[in-house]
């Protein structure tokens, strides 16, 4: 990856400059993760947060490694790679909800607090998620060094869902529910002679369990652009003397393959980044979330789960190195990031654009960033057809931009309108199949329609881009994922014809 430097020292953030890397999917080959760590150690960067996931090789929870699991050789080579650049990796373990990965084995069924839903640990089963995650926590420890483990929690949905947990709220709260598991975790973390992180979204909904956590806690404030006390009262935190790092992001909701929200990102950079500085926060980490952390099961039976399958992939992180940059010139300074400034700078920069070419270029990725749901638009009173005009105008407008340099790295910007412009036509036609009118002699003209959609080109030109990065049934897996509904579609109406 080409780099553009940031000269001036980083100010403001006392302690971190970091960057999390979620490798729940699109697992990065080892050469790519220690080429992206380079890349922000040059910006400044000095933390990386590593979700590891299922990429991890637990050495007595064998269950829990996934396909494109790391060797224990290529984590501590990749922690020592890190160290040698001057930045501390942090491993982060999530105990409590989003641990998916690990409870859809049967090993580990009586964790569960829901049997249909594997997303997250009953918090009633204290003893035995002690025993899991000290070992997790452990094995961890023997292959980082940073002073921190980063412990997860956030999004904890189902929160006194089971009956176990209810008669517990009913006895003492839902603050107690959720502050005495963490409470544990915490001091677990504690005891190894590390400190806990914690994402604060809960712990700011439940003020109340604040009391009870090891005042070595840090929490990490994540705000993806929207008000401030959106999950709670931030003096909270404050006021208990916790440590407290902010969090911003650069894919996030509502991105998946077919939208971006470039200038959703930027103003976030622009104005979380210089409030958690003016706050005093003691790091910075931005998040880049490959997906939305969901999942779907699929059953052999009514409650035995065959196998997860993440909801809504994001574009792999190869496609967004001027966010990355915008982030490490953001923390480089303490005054809020000029987003036009630095966009013009970055295009002149890396790809050689005028003035001229770079206001063509913003707003082709700035243009109608609306998502689509069943079939409507949202937030917009534009037609689908009126975003598919759109995305082709602006697919066009790249098309036509003609880099100096950095070729390959403007290639994902035409590949991201690509796929929109596909994505929405592909509705358009949807929406045609599912007209009242339509009928059986519509069938031949939605085929040829959808067999238009050259699905093909832009796989290969998909794997082209991204063969350094990922795996080549990565690869496959991310296109037969995309093009899902096209070829359901297509085998649908193929019988009807």
């Amino acid at each position: 990856m080409t780099v553009l430097l940031i000269t001036c020292f980083l100010t403001g953030f006392s302690q971190v400059k970091g960057f999390h890397l979620d490798l729940r999917i699109q697992v990065m080959k080892m050469s790519a993760l220690k080429e992206f760590a380079q890349h922000l150690k040059t910006g400044g960067v000095n933390t990386i947060i590593m979700e590891w996931e299922a990429t991890y090789p637990f050495k007595n929870q064998p269950l829990i490694a996934n396909r494109y699991a790391y060797t224990r050789e290529e984590v501590t080579d990749f922690v020592k790679y890190c160290n040698n650049l001057g930045i501390d990796v942090i491993p982060l373990q999530q105990s409590f909800g989003h641990v998916e990965y690990i409870l859809r084995n049967i090993k580990y069924a009586e964790l569960r607090e829901d049997q249909k839903d594997y997303s997250q640990v009953n918090p009633i089963k204290e003893k035995e998620a002690k025993a899991l995650f000290t070992d997790l926590y452990k094995d961890l420890i023997a292959t980082h060094n940073s002073p921190y483990i980063h412990i997860g929690g956030d999004e904890t949905y189902l929160l006194g869902h089971g009956e176990e947990s209810k008669k517990k709220v009913a006895e003492v709260g839902m603050a107690r529910l959720y502050g005495d598991y963490i409470k544990m975790l915490c001091e677990v973390v504690v005891s190894l002679g590390k400190r806990p992180l914690v994402w604060a979204d809960i712990a700011l909904k439940y003020p109340g369990a604040l009391k009870s956590l090891p005042k070595e806690t840090i929490f990490v404030d994540w705000n993806y652009g929207w008000e401030f006390n959106m999950f709670g009262d931030h003096e909270a935190l404050v006021k208990e003397g916790f440590e407290i790092w902010g969090s911003p992001s650069i894919r996030s909701h509502p991105d998946n393959y077919f939208l971006t929200d470039w200038e959703k990102h930027f103003k976030n950079i622009r104005d979380f980044v210089p409030l958690a500085n003016k706050l005093g926060y003691k790091g910075i980490v931005m998040t880049s979330w490959s997906t939305s952390g969901l999942y779907s099961p699929v059953f052999e039976s009514s409650s035995d789960i065959v196998d997860l399958y993440a909801i809504r992939h994001v574009y792999p992180i190869t496609g967004f190195n001027m966010l990355i940059d915008a982030y490490l010139e953001s923390v480089a300074k303490p005054e809020p990031l000029q987003i036009q400034a630095f966009v013009k700078k970055y295009a002149n920069n890396k790809y050689g654009f005028t003035a001229s070419q770079t206001a063509r270029f913003w707003s082709a990725l700035t243009s109608t960033p609306f998502e689509v749901n069943k079939g409507k638009p949202v937030k917009t009173s534009l037609s689908v057809d009126q975003l598919l005009d759109s995305a082709r105008h602006a697919a066009k407008v790249l098309d036509e931009l003609k880099p100096r340099d950095n070729g390959k790295e403007f290639e994902h910007y035409r590949l991201m309108a690509a796929i929109r412009v596909q994505y929405l036509a592909y509705l358009s036609i949807e929406a045609r199949a599912n007209a009242p009118e339509c009928t059986t002699a519509e069938v031949p003209a939605l085929l040829a329609s959808l067999k238009s959609l050259n699905t093909e080109a832009l796989d290969k030109k998909f794997i082209e881009l991204n063969k350094d990065m990922l795996y080549p049934s990565a690869l496959k897996e991310e296109n037969d994922l995309r093009n899902a509904k096209i070829n359901l579609l297509i085998a649908r109406l193929s019988r009807t014809k």
